[in-house]
């Protein structure tokens, strides 16, 4: 495949902050050094940006963010910077993202007692639960709901003497472990400026029980709200959480991953779109509840049709992988599948009649037998291009592995015949978690002389936080040679 030429502003240029001088607060008497490299005048130190300061009374007292100065410009960024221009790549973008109210899930620990819960972040170095109500990078509606929580459970005291018990650690005992938050910013009544600050919540307890019929899991139909887990059952309110992102209405169940930053993922989504031709075969692998694939299948429907299979090894995605296909338009005219199978079990199997594989892998990279195969591509071209040598070859498939995939897989047929092809990929698609072990993938392709690296991308999804800048969210795309 030709690789991608685009124009791309300095970096500088591109990065957009929305406080203003008046809502942040006086610097410290000595400013803190300099978090990043020098920007493109050597001659002038550049002091802390006061414009993009957290401004959070929790800040240090909480374990969230360690970054108060510079949210749009990560510790990481000038390492990032670097790679990509040690290996060719001198116009890699960056999009600071929303700095704040961003987050749109939360998993919050529930400690002290039932007169007094602590609803929040544990302490730095400690399992001491601390209060955050006014946290800078919850989306507001997060913070008024942990508070609806906590009267909510005072009020079940006074009023209806149910003592409903936090949990403690040191004896295992108590009721209310954790409590999730997720916000959806999917609301067609509103005008869309209206939807992000309007977002309903969606409230799951944690709950310290072997299972629903517990004597203490009565409780729970007199707080009446949402209990997940390994069992979770509806208790009120709208059974289906839906959001928007990537130009899909997205179900995510209780239980299902979800990113936290909602508007940082459709500013990826967006992105990666670009780099999907129509009527391309695509492999998304590590998939989960198939937004990816299935945002592709919608938004590059146009001309020819789209082949998208995900592949995904937790089998609790695949009700919501089918809840968000049953709403794709009408017109997607697309063969779409999702299988519930370990990627690092013959990756081969799917990568074959693929033009674009996607990889969203764990932080800690992608698996062993994975990388392998992407890093032998050209052999099996080879082989592939031997007369009556295809590279899976017909036969009655025995494997338990291979036919559960199949038993637990969704298939979306095209309206359109399609032939099967026997393709590998010309392009990879890597969304990194993990900084480090993105690195490291990145030079074993590149060192096998299968790939080259063409563009790259990054996305401030952790404002604030060094532990998460590690997971710098790139789009870089290798192309094979």
């Amino acid at each position: 495949m030709a690789p991608w030429f685009l124009s791309a502003p300095p970096l500088a240029s591109i990065i957009t902050c929305h406080a203003t001088p008046s809502a942040v607060r006086a610097p410290p008497a000595t400013p803190p050094p300099p978090l990043l490299s020098l920007p493109p005048n050597p001659s002038a130190t550049p002091l802390p940006s006061l414009t993009c300061a957290l401004q959070c009374p929790h800040f240090q007292s909480c374990s969230g963010c360690t970054q108060e100065y510079n949210l749009h410009r990560p510790i990481i960024l000038d390492e990032a910077t670097d790679f990509f221009k040690k290996h060719a790549v001198s116009d890699f973008t960056f999009d600071s993202c929303k700095l704040w109210g961003w987050r749109c899930r939360a998993k919050l620990a529930v400690h002290g007692t039932s007169t007094n819960p602590l609803i929040g972040l544990y302490e730095e170095g400690t399992h001491n639960a601390i209060d955050i109500p006014d946290c800078k990078a919850h989306h507001p509606n997060i913070n008024a709901a942990v508070e609806l929580l906590k009267q909510g459970l005072f009020l079940a005291l006074r009023i209806t003497e149910l003592n409903i018990v936090p949990y403690g650690e040191d004896q295992g005992t108590g009721e209310l472990r954790y409590v999730q938050m997720a916000v959806t910013t999917h609301n067609t009544s509103l005008p869309s400026a209206e939807r992000y600050k309007n977002g309903k919540v969606q409230v799951s307890l944690v709950w310290n029980s072997r299972n629903e019929n517990s004597p203490s899991s009565e409780k729970l139909n007199d707080l009446a709200d949402i209990i997940f887990g390994n069992r979770w059952r509806h208790l009120l309110g709208e059974r289906d959480f839906w959001e928007h992102v990537g130009g899909v209405d997205v179900s995510l169940a209780p239980s299902s991953f979800g990113q936290a930053n909602t508007r940082a993922f459709d500013s990826l989504l967006r992105t990666l779109q670009k780099y999907v031709a129509s009527g391309a075969s695509v492999a998304d692998l590590y998939a989960g509840a198939g937004i990816i694939g299935l945002s592709l299948a919608v938004t590059r429907k146009c001309r020819q049709e789209l082949s998208v299979k995900c592949i995904e090894i937790n089998k609790e995605s695949k009700l919501s992988f089918e809840k968000t296909a049953e709403r794709l338009p009408n017109s997607v005219d697309s063969s779409i599948s999702w299988h519930n199978a370990d990627t690092s079990i013959e990756p081969l199997s799917w990568l074959v009649g693929s033009d674009v594989v996607l990889v969203d892998p764990p932080r800690k990279g992608l698996d062993p037998s994975l990388l392998n195969a992407l890093r032998t591509i050209p052999t099996m071209e080879s082989k592939a291009k031997s007369p009556g040598s295809p590279l899976l070859k017909a036969k009655d498939e025995k494997r338990p592995w291979i036919l559960r995939a199949r038993e637990a897989s969704v298939q979306i047929e095209s309206k359109t015949t399609q032939e099967e092809s026997q393709s590998l990929p010309k392009t990879l698609i890597y969304i990194s978690r993990g900084w480090e072990s993105f690195k490291e993938d990145c030079k074993s392709l590149l060192s096998s002389n299968a790939w080259h690296l063409n563009k790259a991308h990054g996305f401030n999804f952790f404002p604030g936080t060094q532990r998460y800048c590690c997971r710098l969210y790139d789009i870089p795309l290798l192309h094979a040679l």
